[in-house]
């Protein structure tokens, strides 16, 4: 359904202007803030300090896809390092958003792998077998995520969107960000911010 879908040049600060829901909260942050992904979601839901759910994610993910995991409320132990970032790598997965703390952050960066998340801990989950689930409909920083999502991060946060209408969402952000460029055009020129949002109309008598 979204084989063509590109989300490249779109910024979730634009999405903003005009939606309210699907936002992940302003606390997960992008460790790389140059960085851009977007891509259907594969969900994951951990809990405490079992990784398990995690590794069985990483073992079936599809290239193009973005992990997003929800901590279910643990922000002590980091699920997120190196290893786990090779791992993702070679299977394709473009980027990972973490309701929670991540670690080795330096091997992080240096891998060149996006990723989002509430900060760093050096306490970490580990493979116990207790449980967790992949591909089940998960909240992640306050917005629900069903597998197969539209999820894009940027410098500005992350937002999740419905497959059936990101593109049109898409469409309508583009717009904006086109518009954009001729309001500052126009600001650089001289006029006020206020004359090109409400332009004076003429008096009548």
């Amino acid at each position: 359904m979204n084989a063509h879908l590109d989300l490249s040049a779109i910024e979730t600060a634009t999405l903003g202007h005009f939606l309210e829901s699907g936002f992940m909260a302003p606390a997960l942050q992008a460790l790389s803030p140059e960085r851009r992904i977007f891509g259907p979601a594969l969900t994951v839901r951990m809990n405490g300090d079992d990784g398990s759910a995690l590794v069985q994610a990483l073992s079936v993910a599809e290239a193009g896809q973005v992990i997003v995991v929800d901590r279910c409320g643990d922000f002590r132990h980091a699920c997120w390092g190196a290893v786990t970032t090779c791992a993702a790598q070679q299977r394709g997965i473009v980027g990972a958003v973490i309701d929670g703390f991540i670690t080795d952050r330096s091997a992080i960066v240096a891998a060149g792998f996006p990723i989002w998340s509430r900060g760093r801990s050096p306490i970490t989950t580990k493979p116990r077998g207790y449980g967790g689930d992949i591909n089940v409909p998960i909240n992640c920083g306050g917005a629900a995520v069903r597998p197969g999502d539209i999820v894009l991060a940027d410098e500005s946060g992350v937002v999740v969107l419905d497959p059936a209408e990101a593109q049109s969402f898409a469409d309508r952000a583009q717009e904006s960000q086109d518009n954009e460029i001729w309001i500052l055009e126009r600001l650089k020129a001289g006029e006020t911010l206020a004359e090109i949002t409400n332009p004076a109309k003429k008096d009548t008598f």
